[in-house]
């Protein structure tokens, strides 16, 4: 397996990937990402396995939603692994690659993590690494979520945590 940053041709990998569990294609948030890689708003990592890009994961220098935006923290966001290569190391190695990345210039690192079942073994994963809640509560759509409000258990539910690195 080899880390290394998202290149044109991992739109095409990654697409038939996904769309072979069922997955809503997404070049054009991928050609962002490649623009914002280029702009230096972002790292997006990719895993690669026998010349293919099977998973990947991104490192936002200045997030623009959730409780760190404008804190000077990086987040690692839209994280993914092509179901058969989950639980092979492929995940480890693209948060270990996010984590380096982000140390080198930041004394902590955010994430945000949807609250549905899919999202279980991401869960569980953040909080072996050493993640922790950041105590807002759970964010709808980009916005904190009042007390008492009713909102979608969907992919737009999402509890923050960030983790120390130095």
């Amino acid at each position: 397996m080899k880390i290394r940053s998202m290149q044109p041709e991992d739109i095409q990998a990654l697409s038939e990937g996904f769309a072979a569990q069922g997955w809503q294609p997404r070049q054009e948030v991928w050609r962002r990402y490649l623009e914002e890689e280029a702009a230096g708003k972002r790292a997006t990592f990719v895993a690669e396995i026998d010349g293919r890009a099977v998973g990947y994961v991104n490192l936002v220098y200045a997030p623009e939603h959730g409780p760190f935006a404008g804190s000077g923290l990086p987040e690692i966001s839209d994280f993914n692994v092509i179901a058969p290569y989950r639980r092979q190391g492929v995940g480890k190695a693209l948060m270990d690659a996010a984590e380096e990345a982000a140390a080198r210039d930041y004394e902590a690192v955010t994430i945000g993590v949807g609250l549905h079942s899919g999202y279980g073994s991401a869960q569980r994963m953040y909080v072996k690494r050493g993640y922790i809640p950041d105590g807002s509560g759970v964010w709808y759509r980009d916005r904190l979520a009042a007390e008492g409000e009713a909102v979608a258990n969907d992919d737009d539910l999402v509890l923050y945590l960030s983790k120390k690195l130095r």
